[in-house]
């Protein structure tokens, strides 16, 4: 019984922060997404549902602020998702035609890349630079150490931070 009317308690407060703010966010969006209205649109649902999963409130006065930081992050996250599928589509175009993948590897490779762009976002800043300089532009460890001016041993250290990080994202999406 008390799960029930904890869980009441719950919707009754995010359908009152729906009502009172989603028109104001939806206008707060759309400024930050150059008037795309669908997109911002879109956004606005992630943001309530970011709400809803993280089982987070705002504190009475403080929903604005609340779902602004939600939804800026979300506003990030699409557009690092499209910088992303940009510069793979750009790739993409610069092969020869008989190489280039299939629509549906293209949606797994560009899933894949959105999966590790988090996963290397989540990590310290210089364990994540290692690892794109090393990995993407093919800099030696010694050449990243002294690029990051750290240790070749602190570069082992990242690298192997970084690489159990990715392969555990990989596992975690395993069927």
């Amino acid at each position: 019984m008390a799960s029930t009317t904890l869980n009441n308690t719950l919707n009754a407060r995010v359908g009152d922060l729906y009502r009172d703010h989603s028109p104001w966010l939806l206008g707060w969006l759309r400024g930050r997404l150059g008037g795309n209205n669908a997109d911002a649109a879109d956004l606005v649902q992630d943001t309530y549902v970011r709400l809803i999963d993280s089982g987070r409130y705002p504190p009475p006065g403080q929903g604005r602020a609340f779902l602004a930081r939600i939804a800026g992050g979300l506003v990030i996250d699409l557009h690092r998702r499209r910088r992303l599928e940009s510069a793979y589509l750009e790739a993409l175009a610069a092969r020869p035609e008989p190489v280039a993948p299939s629509e549906e590897e293209r949606a797994l490779v560009l899933d894949l890349l959105v999966r590790m762009d988090r996963v290397l976002d989540r990590l310290p800043a210089r364990a994540s630079q290692a690892f794109l300089l090393s990995r993407f532009e093919g800099l030696t460890y010694a050449a990243v150490a002294e690029r990051l001016g750290v240790s070749q041993a602190a570069v082992r250290k990242y690298m192997l931070k970084a690489t159990q990080a990715c392969l555990l994202a990989l596992d975690d999406e395993a069927p």
